[in-house]
């Protein structure tokens, strides 16, 4: 049973950024680990495995008891589908343990013609509410990793949720923080173009800033989760999977980690006292440690003004050396703790052999009996016969040839075949060839751990059907009572934001909607707890007839209320699929594009019949929002923590200065999380006459956020020329929209992803 044994309600979950990794969590007793191959998953700077290595890496995993899942947890973009469904027929015929999404179309694709791979959904799908793990369960999601901005209790509520509906939670517990809520950045993506969504984050949270008004060089910067002192809370909670974070880090770093977790996790199933010692956490990178938002206590100290190894100062801190001597001599002993690290993980990996397996053929046969084929592995023997018997021949014989053709299929990335040895076959002889690919059919199986092969799926040709004239519509997007009757125009649907404090302002939110029944309501993407039950009520008492949602359980909830539903910008939706999906699954109407992908990546998106598509073409750009407070490093803030009073009361602006002189801005709207805008607005009015015939209606957002754009005519105007140009495509509107937002930028459409 291996070091596994006692586990059996834990699963402990390694990184893998390459083949040193993946060996050294095997061998520190890890459970499961995940990994990515070279393409189509979120860690773009981690060395990743190419499918070759994949079944080795496969095979001594599972020898040691070990899980391996595969991580394709990216939006995926229309013109990738091929390639993504040539992946998939490979990894379905592979051993692999499950693989981790993000995309929708993604989750949709494998559950209709997949259906053998086990799917877990990724902390990039920011599941933190009950109706999201209804959602993922109904995309066959076996597990879903939580939000790392929860609390043990609100952890505890989803397990405990989702052990009701068949769905396990993983739980992040060592490795890096991130500010902003995953899923949600485009930080990376609105500075140069490398998103958080496609694997590409070039963490701009890290970067070095102006220093601000309370002295801080790196106001975004957060220290190291750690939950090691937290494991009989997890246990408590009903966690199933403890997750380390760390695909971009080196094999000394996980072998450590993993290896002081797995102690951990044997100590306290064998009931024996949990460790204390941290020391050999601290040896191995680290930006100090936190487990702030795992103890529900949001606080100033969960920041530290260096990105950097923090590990020399912890322990000069520790050994209180303060002269140049002193801080050497602790700098010289980490190196040497370094160092035998690394020697430990060479020589307890140097065994684990990842390269394929040899496979030997020999051929067996003579007149008037069946033909024998002798297949012999490293791991096994056996032997296959043909049914008829063999027979002489003059013209098409049995040679090397005619095998080598019929059985190169079996170098399928596990196994290696070597020349075939025919010296125990008489010459001149012949079975029908069809037997020859029954047999390698029957020796693929045997293989294959008694399973043959699924079949290859392929994607129908879609015929393309001339799409009839649309005009666009307007709808405007605000969250200000004041503004309604401005923007309440002809032609223009209005959709009203509500907070992500839904608990606190449910009624009167509720009377809002009733005495204005031609608002739409607008969902935030982040509605934790009492707030999304409070938004599950809201939609019971007033039942609009539509509604946008950017958080996908306010979307089942809506389904299940039979009410119709738009899938909202921050859902991320890239390709046909995934509209396929939201309509097949949920019964959704409607979803917005992307903001993140450009012209020729939205073109060739094709909605389902019925399905209506928007885009957002003016904005304020939210690049991050967190859970924590932007204000303590930036402008300060004389409180300590963040708490719920601060997330139902507070509303300020502040903006932080970029070393090249770039700014943000940090906003705080009463009733939301804390949110950081590009100072420019988005802007993109190309995109109205560029892509014809697509999309339903256009969206314009004038909520309150104060970036540095500055419009110069009312709201009533303003909505008035966006109608003007969206409906008429109207030259002369669209000059005077420009003349009237100073101040704007288009450049997610320009580069795309």
């Amino acid at each position: 049973m291996g070091h596994n044994a006692m586990r059996s309600n834990f699963e402990l979950l390694a990184p893998g950024g390459d083949i040193e990794s993946i060996k050294a969590a095997i061998v520190a007793g890890a459970d499961a680990i995940y990994c990515g191959l070279d393409n189509f998953n979120a860690r773009n700077r981690a060395t990743n495995i190419t499918f070759e290595d994949l079944n080795g890496i496969v095979r001594v995993a599972h020898q040691r008891d070990c899980k391996i899942f595969l991580t394709l947890n990216i939006m995926i973009l229309e013109s990738e589908i091929p390639a993504v469904i040539r992946l998939l027929n490979k990894l379905v015929n592979t051993k692999i343990d499950g693989v981790i999404l993000q995309d929708l179309g993604l989750f949709h694709l494998i559950k209709q013609h997949f259906p053998t791979l086990d799917v877990h959904a990724s902390t990039q799908v920011n599941s933190h509410n009950e109706g999201q793990i209804l959602f993922m369960g109904q995309l066959n999601a076996s597990r879903v990793n939580l939000s790392r901005e929860l609390n043990i209790k609100e952890i505890k509520h989803l397990a405990q949720f989702g052990h009701q509906h068949n769905v396990l939670m993983e739980v992040f517990v060592h490795g890096s923080y991130c500010i902003g809520f995953s899923g949600l950045c485009y930080i990376s993506s609105a500075k140069n173009g490398n998103s958080g969504n496609r694997g590409r984050c070039s963490q701009p949270c890290r970067d070095q800033y102006q220093t601000t008004a309370v002295g801080k060089d790196y106001p975004l910067n957060m220290k190291d989760n750690s939950a090691f002192s937290n494991l009989e809370a997890l246990a408590d909670a009903g966690v199933y999977s403890l997750k380390v974070e760390g695909r971009i880090k080196k094999s000394h770093y996980v072998y450590t980690v993993v290896d002081n977790w797995s102690r951990q996790l044997d100590n306290y199933c064998k009931q024996k006292p949990l460790l204390a010692d941290t020391r050999e956490l601290y040896t191995v990178f680290n930006r100090d440690f936190s487990n702030s938002y795992l103890m529900g206590d949001i606080n100033k100290a969960m920041f530290i003004d260096n990105p950097r190894d923090n590990s020399v100062d912890h322990f000069a801190q520790i050994a209180d050396a303060k002269s140049e001597t002193e801080i050497q001599a602790v700098k010289q002993k980490l190196y040497d703790d370094k160092t035998t690290i690394i020697q430990t993980v060479e020589e307890r990996i140097a065994d684990l052999d990842i390269s394929l397996l040899a496979l030997e053929l020999t051929i067996i046969g003579q007149v008037g009996q069946p033909l024998v084929i002798r297949v012999t592995t490293p791991l096994q023997q056996f032997e296959v016969a043909s049914t008829s018997l063999l027979r002489q021949s003059d013209n098409t014989v049995l040679d090397n040839d005619c095998f080598e053709k019929r059985f190169r299929s079996l170098n399928n990335g596990e196994y290696l075949l070597t020349p075939m040895n025919l010296t125990q076959l008489a010459n001149n002889v012949v079975v029908p060839f069809k037997e020859l690919t029954i047999m390698r059919d029957q020796i693929t199986c045997v293989l294959n751990g008694d399973l043959p092969l699924v079949e290859p799926f392929e994607l129908p040709k879609v015929v393309r059907v001339p799409q009839p004239s649309l005009t666009p519509s307007l709808s405007v997007l605000i969250a200000n009572p004041a503004d309604i009757d401005a923007v309440s125009q002809p032609n223009t649907a209005v959709y009203y934001q509500l907070p992500e404090a839904m608990a606190m302002e449910g009624l009167k939110l509720v009377t809002l909607f009733q005495q204005n029944p031609h608002l739409i309501p607008w969902f935030p993407a982040i509605l934790i707890g009492d707030n999304y039950q409070a938004a599950v009520t809201f939609l019971e008492q007033v039942k609009p007839s539509r509604i946008v949602t950017n958080n996908s359980g306010v979307g089942y909830a809506a389904h299940q209320l039979g009410l119709a539903w738009i899938a909202g910008p921050q859902m991320n939706i890239s390709n046909s699929l995934s509209l396929e999906c939201l309509q097949q699954e949920f019964g959704c109407v409607g979803a917005f594009i992307s903001n993140e992908i450009k012209r020729s990546q939205i073109k060739p998106i094709v909605a389902p019949a019925g399905f209506e598509l928007y885009y957002s073409i003016y904005h304020p750009m939210m690049l991050l929002m967190s859970r924590q407070c932007l204000f303590h490093q930036t402008v300060g803030c004389k409180k300590k923590r963040f708490d719920d009073k601060c997330f139902r009361k507070c509303d300020k602006s502040a903006s932080i200065i970029n070393l090249t002189e770039a700014s943000f801005v940090v906003d705080k709207q009463r009733g939301d999380h804390n949110a950081l805008y590009n100072p420019e607005n988005f802007l993109n009015l190309d995109i109205v006459a560029e892509v014809q015939n697509k999309f339903t209606g256009f969206m314009v957002d004038l909520r309150d956020i104060k970036t540095d754009t500055q419009v110069t005519v009312t709201k009533a105007e303003l909505t008035a020329l966006f109608n003007q140009y969206v409906t008429g495509n109207n030259e002369l509107a669209r000059s005077e929209i420009e003349v009237a937002i100073i101040g704007h930028t288009c450049n997610q459409y320009t580069k795309g992803l």
